[in-house]
């Protein structure tokens, strides 16, 4: 029997910002011993293209019990953690890079992220003047998200487009950069005591752009409807959600305009994602791993010091995972596929995700 959508959910997924605060399971750290196994698979994979560096030949034994206690958090506990011990500085940055693709090859499936086929990511301000995109430019477009993220600018929360996204972060700036993560299962039990008429609207259809600047012009469902909450077929939570990308999408000809009580909805799922959160400096060296399905992350504006040489860099890679939980039916316009397991999600041109 499917739960009521409209009661809370609980467990350990529901926590806030306050609860991470107090008990900090979720951070883990690479010992001497990780670093070193690490390092010895970094010697047998140089001059193997990150496509073709497999688990096999990025072999971590000693960390195999580790690696999955970690995708068993992510699916079944916090859907949050923060791994550290690694240091950027020891590292050339294509060693870093393989380092990082490594490890996650080991944890699940890299998918490509854009149109460029990128599989690996830097996410860095390229506007080259430092400035902060964020709203509607002088023409009343919206930008995408890619657009913002790849300024100094704050990120609303919001997820990416895989079953578990990690981050790297390889350098920060001189000030802001600050990590914003949110669980999206206790949003939705503080809406459910609080306001439950919105919590049925985020349950209801919206509006969905498909950003043409990460998968392309060819899509025959550009715009396309999914629900801000959902559950799959046994019952299990999931919220895939950018606000920029309805408001894209409201943008386009023949798009109904947004109800008030979905703009209030996304009002208060905003307001609750401040209040709930967790905000912390992200420091070089250190993984974030975020399971998409319930949880939100955004980040603080930051500025670089380019007469330093000091940026904010991240390393990104989106992974499919193979104990990813089943979806809705309805997901697999954005997903793919939705069975439990599956390889999905991604970005692909003309495409509404990978699914093999």
């Amino acid at each position: 029997m499917q739960p009521d959508p409209l009661l809370p959910i609980g467990g350990r997924a529901a926590w806030t910002g306050a609860d991470l605060s107090r008990d900090t399971g979720w951070l883990r750290r690479l010992d001497a011993a990780a670093i070193a196994e690490i390092e010895a698979a970094l010697e047998t994979a140089r001059g193997v293209p990150l496509a073709h560096l497999t688990a096999a030949r990025f072999p971590l034994p000693g960390l195999s019990r580790m690696l999955e206690a970690l995708a068993r958090e992510l699916e079944e506990g916090s859907g949050l953690v923060r791994l550290a011990g690694l240091s950027p500085e020891r590292y050339a940055p294509e060693d870093l890079k393989r380092i990082f693709w490594g490890l996650m090859v080991n944890l699940g499936t890299p998918l490509p992220q854009n149109t460029k086929g990128e599989i690996l990511a830097e996410v860095r301000d390229e506007t080259g003047t430092g400035a902060a995109v964020t709203g509607p430019d002088a023409t009343g477009a919206v930008p995408s998200a890619r657009a913002r993220s790849r300024s100094t600018g704050p990120l609303r929360f919001h997820t990416d487009k895989c079953d578990v996204l990690a981050l790297l972060c390889a350098s920060n700036g001189i000030a802001g950069g600050e990590s914003r993560i949110v669980s999206t299962v206790a949003i939705h039990d503080a809406m459910a005591t609080r306001r439950p008429d919105l919590l049925r609207v985020l349950y209801q259809d919206f509006h969905r752009m498909r950003p043409a600047d990460e998968e392309g012009d060819g899509h025959a469902d550009r715009v396309f409807t999914m629900p801000v909450f959902s559950r799959g077929p046994n019952g299990e939570f999931t919220s895939q959600y950018s606000r920029t990308y309805v408001e894209m999408a409201h943008a386009e000809p023949g798009v109904p305009p947004l109800r008030p009580d979905q703009v209030e909805a996304m009002d208060m799922l905003a307001a609750l994602a401040d209040e709930l959160s967790l905000q912390m400096p992200f420091e070089p060296g250190q993984i974030q791993l975020m399971n998409q399905h319930i949880t939100y992350h955004g980040r603080t504006a930051y500025a670089d010091d380019a007469q330093a040489g000091t940026s904010r860099v991240l390393l990104r890679i989106w992974l499919a995972m193979p104990n990813s939980r089943a979806l809705p039916a309805g997901h697999a316009v954005q997903w793919g596929s939705t069975a439990p397991g599956a390889l999905r999600g991604g970005a692909m041109p003309g495409r509404s995700a990978l699914a093999a």
